[in-house]
């Protein structure tokens, strides 16, 4: 099987396992592999049991090798193939795994690296270099660094990890050649799309709100559709106004009252209002009593408890729990 390529041992997987199943694992590959794959699955007139079982064993093999480094690392991983196939095909199955995770886990050491020591690093750093590499790492971690950066280049920054959809691999492979030199270790990569709406969103989710409302603000005036785009996406603890009479008792029943209270501390008085009309009315006189008692609160302590509610309620909305009305094309019907 190793003279065959990757597209045709594709091509006899899907064959193999069905048109069913097949379908379903098409949706989700790249346009530019689904076009290669159903070429060569048209083109493949028969698949004999022995392709078929050959192709199957190697995607079990690489799946338990995936799993292997997982549950302890590479040279876990490496000991347990070895026991299991012999020094050579542990060796290939090794290899196969270290080429799909060049491709699916690009900018490696990034995610791995200290937050403050990759800050220091990305200071120095283009706008649109940060913006490419913040889109492969973890949306909390993205975040931090992203806070670390004067308000300006913040704004920035977002817009373009906002504007990307697509990167060329040598562009990749270019810009980690330059981090792991002063890095080490950095792994090469060939994934293409990265970056986008979606993207941004994750990563605002994570940000403070000092760091979320600054780029809000800024990118409404550069780039209006994309910060449109991005609001519609993006549910903030002013929203909350906007959530159904129920759902709002449904977010406030998990939120913790001096919880509630701190966040409630620095908003506005609609705000304030539209909460305390769906609180009973000794709750909402126990919370006027401690905000009026609380004395002079630190800004930073009121954001943490908004963003508290707010993941409450994205919480609830992912489990389907209450919804967050998101436009018309995801409007309910009742």
């Amino acid at each position: 099987m190793d003279t065959i390529d990757g597209v045709k041992k594709a091509a006899i997987l899907l064959i193999s396992l069905g048109s069913e199943t097949s379908s379903k694992i098409m949706k989700l590959l790249p346009e530019d592999v689904i076009r290669k794959v159903s070429y060569e699955i048209a083109n493949t007139d028969l698949v004999s049991p022995e392709e078929r079982d050959a192709v199957l064993d190697e995607l079990i093999e690489t799946s338990s090798a995936r799993q292997y480094v997982l549950d302890g690392g590479i040279d876990y991983a490496k000991d347990l193939l070895n026991q299991a196939l012999g020094p050579q095909r542990a060796k290939d199955v090794i290899d196969v795994l270290n080429q799909i995770q060049l491709r699916e886990r690009p900018f490696n050491i990034v995610r791995k690296a200290d937050v403050q020591q990759l800050t220091n690093l990305l200071l120095t750093e283009h706008p649109q270099t940060v913006a490419l590499i913040l889109c492969y790492m973890q949306p909390e971690k993205a975040a931090t660094v992203l806070s670390q950066f004067p308000d300006k280049f913040q704004v920035e920054i977002a817009e373009r990890i906002g504007m990307i959809s697509s990167t060329s691999p040598k562009i990749i492979r270019r810009i980690e050649s330059v981090i792991e030199n002063r890095f080490s270790n950095v792994v090469e990569n060939s994934t293409e799309n990265v970056g986008g709406v979606h993207t941004l969103v994750e990563i605002l989710n994570s940000a403070s709100r000092g760091t979320e409302k600054n780029i809000l603000t800024d990118l409404e005036k550069r780039q209006p559709d994309l910060s449109n785009e991005v609001k519609s996406s993006l549910f903030t603890f002013e929203d909350i106004v906007g959530l159904d009479r129920l759902d709002v008792q449904k977010v406030l029943r998990d939120v913790d009252n001096n919880m509630l209270v701190l966040a409630l501390k620095g908003t506005t008085e609609d705000i304030r209002e539209f909460i305390f009309a769906n609180l009973s009315s000794r709750a909402v006189q126990n919370i006027k009593e401690e905000i009026q008692f609380m004395g002079p609160t630190r800004l930073s302590a009121i954001e943490e408890a908004q963003q508290h509610v707010v993941a409450v309620i994205r919480r609830l909305d992912e489990a389907g729990e209450i919804y967050i009305g998101r436009g018309e094309q995801d409007a309910v019907v009742k």
